[in-house]
């Protein structure tokens, strides 16, 4: 079946289940951690760094802090992947069935964003 003939009600399923795994979701942050002990040449502990307003904080962390905020910081990758994904099925939801009689060119995958 290809992407243009998937039926409305499951595109519609598509959407409640990333609905659904938003609920499931833990914290979030943005940054990365790093564990500096694994670095080329290594240092002790574990930082966090982010951008705030075109410049780069970073703040020395504990273990328990460091594995907190990678889990929160994957939790934020996730969301972002889920939100595409959301926005996607939208376009094709709002657009799949509409009459395009009255368009010059029809709109193709790559204008709504779906590849």
């Amino acid at each position: 079946m290809s992407k243009s003939s998937i039926p409305v009600a499951q595109l519609q399923k598509d959407y409640q289940r990333l609905c659904r795994s938003l609920a499931q979701m833990g914290y979030i942050s943005q940054g990365s951690v790093v564990d500096r002990s694994k670095l080329k040449s290594p240092r002790s502990g574990y930082q966090w760094t982010r951008k705030l307003k075109r410049k780069t904080i970073t703040v020395a962390l504990s273990e328990s802090e460091f594995h907190a905020l990678a889990q929160a910081i994957a939790n934020e990758r996730k969301l972002n992947q889920t939100i595409r994904q959301m926005e996607q099925l939208s376009r094709r939801i709002l657009f799949i069935n509409r009459s395009q009689a009255n368009r010059h060119k029809p709109l193709r995958q790559k204008v709504l964003g779906l590849i």
